[in-house]
């Protein structure tokens, strides 16, 4: 069964006014989140913004932070590190996969080392 395009969260389906009547704030909101680079949404054909589900909870969050305080310049900063901190996670999982593939090869070179350094009947010692 093929997947419908509301299964994907990186599709851009939501217009501003969507997204502004969904999270409760202003049209002029999300457009300053735009302008701050923020949350930087694509762009229909027409110019028109247009929100993923992924970009809607990041405007949710932002909502958060903002409610807390905090100015969008130092709003965008925490998105980056936050960015950064997942990308770093991603390649330690990969570098801890990559020793785990190192350890079970080293330890197959091992067993044959030893299995070499096995003295035979067939040859003298």
């Amino acid at each position: 069964m093929a997947s419908l395009p509301l299964d994907n969260a990186d599709l851009p389906l939501f217009t501003v006014g969507q997204v502004a009547g969904m999270l409760e704030v202003q049209q002029a909101f999300l457009r300053r989140l735009d302008e701050h680079e923020v949350v930087r949404p694509s762009r229909s054909n027409g110019g028109q913004r247009r929100y993923t589900r992924n970009e809607i909870t990041v405007v949710q969050y932002v909502v958060r932070l903002v409610d807390e305080g905090m100015t969008l310049p130092a709003i965008r900063r925490v998105l980056l590190l936050e960015a950064g901190i997942e990308d770093l996670k991603a390649l330690i999982r990969e570098l801890e996969a990559d020793r785990a593939q190192l350890r079970v090869a080293l330890a197959e070179r091992d067993a044959l080392l030893a299995a070499l350094r096995q003295p035979r009947p067939d040859r003298p010692s």
